[in-house]
């Protein structure tokens, strides 16, 4: 019996003084969740890439007379440029881009009735390039922008009278000109882009300055409707998407 009541005593004991002791033992420290780090896509930079597309010329007939056709010539080409992100969804570029197109198959061609017969013109526009300035609007991966500035032409123009090439001179060359356009690029990896674009050359009003039999028959216009899909390498400065840091 005398066992048993100390017994109880000591739990008594140990029970009182526990609380005592559990308030002597430290705090567990609070740790913040880590705050979400989402992606900044940074487009500044110089970039290199490649594209691939169609072009289909413009009515740009002498007046009067009808071209063999439109119909779209197949394309490709090359760009390189660089560009500057800034407050903060806004982007300021430049870049310079050439095309090759595909053989016309005299789709520029016109023969002359009249004083002119006996002439055939065609014109064959083997390549377009162009040095530009763009604007565009960013929001994240996504960049909306328009773009213009200077154009030249590659072209190969050919004046036949009765089987036989001419000597002929224009009022104006019509391998200058300019260009305005605009597109859609998406940075879908690390320093990878994609685009697609409208582009649109103008070269100008040409009219034959010689042989006389031909002047009678006015101007045309040499420009280009393009259409285009590209894919960009970006030496971004920073990188492709980054990590935003809290």
């Amino acid at each position: 019996m005398k066992k048993f009541l100390l017994g109880t005593v000591a739990l008594v004991a140990l029970g009182a003084t526990a609380p005592a002791l559990a308030a002597d033992l430290a705090a567990r420290p609070y740790t913040k969740a880590p705050a979400y780090a989402a992606p900044i896509y940074n487009w500044t930079g110089f970039y290199i890439g490649g594209h691939v597309g169609g072009a289909f010329a413009g009515d740009n007939s002498f007046a009067g007379l009808a071209n063999n056709g439109n119909d779209g010539r197949f394309l490709g080409g090359v760009q390189g440029g660089a560009d500057y992100q800034f407050a903060p969804n806004w982007v300021l570029g430049v870049e310079g881009q050439y095309s090759w197109l595909a053989n016309n198959n005299n789709n520029n061609a016109v023969a002359f009735t009249g004083a002119g017969a006996g002439f055939l013109y065609n014109n064959n526009q083997r390549a377009i390039g162009s040095a530009t300035g763009r604007l565009g609007y960013t929001w994240g991966p996504g960049l909306l922008y328009v773009k213009g500035g200077y154009a030249w032409a590659d072209t190969n123009d050919t004046l036949i009278f009765a089987g036989a090439p001419v000597a002929f001179t224009f009022d104006h060359s019509h391998r200058d000109g300019w260009t305005v356009g605009g597109g859609l690029e998406y940075m879908f990896a690390q320093n990878w882009s994609g685009k697609i674009e409208y582009q649109y050359y103008d070269f100008g009003n040409s009219r034959f300055a010689t042989p006389a039999p031909l002047v009678a028959f006015g101007s045309f216009r040499n420009d280009e409707h393009t259409v285009k899909a590209g894919i960009n390498y970006r030496f971004n400065f920073g990188g492709g998407p980054v990590v935003a840091k809290y």
